[in-house]
């Protein structure tokens, strides 16, 4: 019995502190698109990212050991 006096204001704190986080997020504006991300990620990208190696590398066929 002397467990609920501890339960009981722990749980209606705990609802104060959710129900200000969901109020938090919606007033951020974290719930304005819900269905954006999930297309976004269907969408193909119109051209395939393009590789560059960088400038200061040799080719990857020529030899550049000196040579006896």
């Amino acid at each position: 019995m002397e467990s609920i006096y501890i339960l009981i204001p722990i749980s209606i704190i705990l609802a104060f502190v959710i129900g200000y986080f969901f109020w938090w997020s919606g007033k951020s504006g974290q719930f304005d698109d819900l269905e954006g991300p999930g297309h976004r990620i269907l969408m193909d990208d119109d051209k395939p990212p393009q590789q560059t190696k960088p400038a200061d590398t040799p080719p990857a066929d020529s030899d550049t050991t000196p040579r006896p």
